[in-house]
């Protein structure tokens, strides 16, 4: 792949500020700047001029980069900035502020799909079928409307990367409801959202794309070998532990048995999502399908895990596309992609 050289700031946290190089034989699998690393490297070996910068609670070091190096394009991997979720979305409006490209999803659209009970509402108006939900507030009373029948999954209202969630997060009684929302204002330090538990299949749709979208084959989460009585969601450990993976058959895959029509459904529907939540960049589309055949959107992850292998990655492959050109694609979309588009 021919590509022409560009002068790429990584925006890192500054503890997944990756080594320069790895000893032969080391697994990364497991690293936590995994993610960080895998990208990196394959720019690197892309013929990129790279430059890393760990970034975690001063933006002068962004401006100081940008003004003396001079970057076509910063590769937004910043999931917050001082371990505050939200301000991810701060972070990139500054990269606005400063006229610098950026990769990965606008200020609007990060806000729109942090905000789980905000998310849900746009996608109702679109007439896409998501969960019914009820959002409880830290200092509030914990009163379940009665539209909201169990089982329900409760979990952080603006958290991602299955942060909080573990078997208990699936609660049948307003006892339990209680429970587990406290446990979220305590433990997580946000606001709580209980919505309706889908008992179904898990699937992934991967998006690339600003106006014209590429909606990836529909990935699914397997469960193979769950205890018994286990809800098959994707908790903290089904997602980060390997050991936890291995031990209950935990893959994921190209979904089985969808005919190419319902893929098709699928992928346009996430394509709808996309563009109702106005992401642009990269996303993945997270959804539940029932027993009678319905769709959910669960929620939208702009920016989400891009290592070597991962579930976007490999899906992207199954179409022939690289780990490099997903990654050029991406810088691409970045360097296209103008603020003013969604003013």
């Amino acid at each position: 792949m021919t590509v022409s050289r560009m002068r790429v700031l990584a925006l890192v946290h500054r503890h997944l500020i990756p080594p320069d190089t790895i000893e032969e034989g080391v697994d990364i699998t497991a690293a936590p700047w995994r993610t960080e690393y895998d990208v990196v490297t394959a720019l690197r070996g892309m013929g990129h001029d790279v430059q890393v910068l760990g970034v975690h609670d001063d933006l002068g070091v962004l401006r100081r980069a940008a003004t003396e190096w001079k970057p076509h394009i910063a590769f937004n991997l910043l999931e917050g900035f001082d371990d505050i979720t939200i301000f991810d979305q701060n972070v990139v409006s500054h990269l606005e502020l400063l006229k610098l490209s950026y990769t990965g999803c606008n200020p609007r659209g990060l806000l729109l799909a942090r905000d789980k009970s905000l998310s849900k509402k746009l996608l109702a108006y679109h007439r896409i079928a998501v969960p019914e939900f009820e959002v409880f507030r830290a200092g509030r009373p914990i009163r379940r409307p009665k539209r909201l029948q169990f089982p329900l999954m409760v979990k952080s209202l603006t958290q991602e990367a299955s942060i909080g969630i573990s078997q208990a997060s699936v609660v049948d009684s307003d006892e339990k409801l209680k429970e587990r929302v406290t446990f979220i204002h305590d433990s997580i330090g946000t606001a709580a959202i209980a919505e309706q538990y889908i008992e179904g299949r898990e699937l992934y749709v991967g998006i690339l794309g600003n106006q014209v979208l590429q909606a990836l084959p529909v990935w699914e989460l397997f469960f193979t070998n769950m205890p018994e009585g286990a809800r098959r969601i994707a908790t903290d450990r089904v997602k980060w532990s390997v050991k936890y993976q291995k031990k209950y058959g935990i893959d994921s895959g190209p979904a089985t048995e969808l005919t190419d029509a319902v893929s098709q459904q699928i992928q346009h529907l996430c394509k709808r999502a996309y563009r109702a939540l106005e992401l642009s960049g990269y996303a993945r589309i997270d959804l539940r399908m029932d027993e009678t055949g319905t769709v959910w959107v669960l929620e939208a992850n702009p920016n989400p895990q891009i290592a070597r292998g991962e579930d976007f990655a490999a899906s992207a492959e199954k179409v022939g596309l690289s780990y490099e050109a997903v990654l050029q694609r991406i810088i691409n979309l970045g360097v296209r992609w103008q603020p003013e588009s969604v003013a």
